[in-house]
Parts: structure tokens; sequence; C-alpha cells
């Protein structure tokens, strides 16, 4: 299982606020059933690898779809393979190494 973070920044809209494009990139998100975790600046979504990269355009196009003349998306891809790989397994990781 990989995870990957996706930013989108929609250029166009005639308003400095993109609240209502980021939940059309989470409705997106939940059409294809993935867990994810909306962050301050980006979106987190794990699963596999090719429902992933599948989702990325679904999410792009969703936020074109919300009023949007222009959109850039940035994604970052973590996709461990010697072992398992989930967002709250890697939050835990790091909470651990602070006590």
């Amino acid at each position: 299982m990989a995870i990957l973070e996706i930013s989108v920044t929609p250029v166009g809209t005639g308003s400095p606020s993109f609240s209502s494009v980021v939940a059309a990139a989470c409705r997106a998100i939940e059409a294809k059933g993935l867990p994810y975790q909306v962050t301050p600046t980006a979106t987190v979504i794990e699963g596999p690898l090719d429902q992933l990269l599948a989702c990325v355009q679904d999410v792009h196009r969703a936020c074109l779809q919300s009023g949007a003349t222009r959109l850039v998306t940035h994604i970052t891809i973590d996709d461990r393979q010697d072992k398992p790989l989930t967002m709250i397994q890697q939050v835990e990781t790091v909470r651990e190494q602070l006590h």
C-alpha cells in the first residue's frame, strides 16, 4: 500500500478562498472509497498505487469542474515495499519518537 499527498491550487476562481475546490477533491476521493486525511495544506490518501494514480486524475478533473479555470496539482508518493505503510502508522511512529 502506498501513501499519496495531493495539493491543488485553483487559479482564476475570482476568490482567494478555495475550500469548495478542496471539498470537490474530497468527494472525488470518497467516490473511489479510499481512506484520506485533509490537512491545512494538502490531502493524504492511502491505497494501492494504481488506485491512487487513478484517483489523482479524478481529483484534478473534479477540481476543474468545480469552477477553477486553471489548476496546479502537486503530488508526492510514498511507496514503501519492505513493510506495510499506513497514514495512521506513520503518525504514530513519529509520536512514539517524541516521548
